[in-house]
């Protein structure tokens, strides 16, 4: 039995369920801003200021600030913060009067980028939840990273499989096509 999605209007067949959940067409898309360095708190604070609904995700993290150690919030995404506002031609206009904006994302102010509702709300939930959060590296299975700490510092691979407890690194010779692989703590690599 193949039947219509009311509120998406996309077919599901029997014993399928929608996977995605429909965004109310009212509510108007997540958008990317990107910041100079260290502008993110300035640029929210200006079109906060303006009546623009904005997400500066932060978590309490150490720093330092004139030679004293000082713990406070940092931005989870640095040089990012996340614009919810309907985006004509004049509301573009008046985001990118931001002091601190390098742009918004996308290619130009009709076809901005858009973050999906679920990560933006994934994203919320881990700020309000209470638990130590911190920025981890984005890296993709078939990366080149670089190991950061440890006997094997600075050695760089191929990342085959990655979860946060037990990496595969593969380590390559061109020439002899041939490889050997570690298994380690994820936390250690970076992008190479």
């Amino acid at each position: 039995m193949i039947g219509l999605s009311p509120e998406r209007g996309t077919e599901t067949k029997r014993g399928e369920a929608l996977l995605e959940t429909a965004r109310d067409p009212m509510t108007p898309p997540w958008r990317v801003l990107w910041t100079r360095s260290n502008c993110e708190q300035l640029v929210r604070d200006q079109l906060v200021a303006k009546g623009f609904d904005l997400f500066l995700p932060t978590a309490e993290a150490w720093s330092r600030r004139g030679g004293v150690r000082v713990r406070g919030p940092v931005p989870l995404f640095r040089g990012y913060l996340f614009l919810r506002h309907a985006v004509d031609k004049a509301t573009y206009l008046e985001v990118c009067k931001a002091r601190g904006l390098v742009r918004m994302l996308g290619e130009r102010w009709d076809r901005l980028e858009v973050v999906p509702d679920p990560e933006i709300a994934a994203i919320e939930r881990l700020v309000r939840c209470n638990l130590p959060i911190f920025p981890y590296p984005y890296l993709r299975e078939g990366q080149r990273v670089r190991i950061t700490r440890g006997p094997l510092a600075d050695v760089e691979g191929i990342i085959v499989r990655g979860n946060p407890k037990n990496g595969l690194l593969v380590v390559s010779v061109g020439l002899l096509r041939r490889s050997i692989a570690v298994h380690l703590d994820c936390t250690l690599l970076e992008a190479a």
